[in-house]
């Protein structure tokens, strides 16, 4: 148990860590990529839309996910705390009360990873959705 309680919020913040910087760096890509694409290029709606929406699952997936990594952070201090109470022997409301409050500490984190992702994948997914139909546009001239 001193194992888990030593390394938790490393754990935790570490896998937040690494889905805040794929978030950030696939959002950057793809936006590079949308202000240099050449949309004459492509002859096929098809193979536009696979080219405009690559990379977009893993944001997606990041703002889904991150709240979950959060919550498990959570319930698991939860559980390290009740534990450590349990074996002291001291359950007054204050030391109850500064468990819950750290342990909330990993959802918190949680939010503020996945809410930027939606965001992200958002406006990702509306700019694509305006380069297709600008490509259709110049399909249909």
């Amino acid at each position: 148990m001193d194992l888990i309680k030593a390394n938790l919020d490393y754990a935790i913040f570490g896998v937040l860590g690494l889905m805040s910087f794929l978030m950030i760096a696939y959002f950057i890509e793809r936006i590079f990529f949308y202000g240099r694409i050449k949309l004459d290029s492509f002859t096929n709606e098809h193979a536009l839309y696979v080219a405009l929406t690559a990379h977009l699952t893993i944001i997606a997936s990041i703002a889904s996910n991150a709240p979950y990594v959060g919550l498990l952070g959570t319930v698991v201090g939860i559980l390290i705390a009740f534990f450590d109470m349990a074996q002291s022997g001291d359950l007054s409301v204050s030391t109850v009360m500064l468990g819950l409050a750290i342990a909330l500490k990993a959802t918190a984190l949680g939010l503020l990873v996945a809410i930027p992702a939606t965001m992200f994948y958002n406006a990702l997914l509306r700019k694509a959705d305006v380069l297709t139909a600008n490509w259709k546009a110049l399909q249909a001239d």
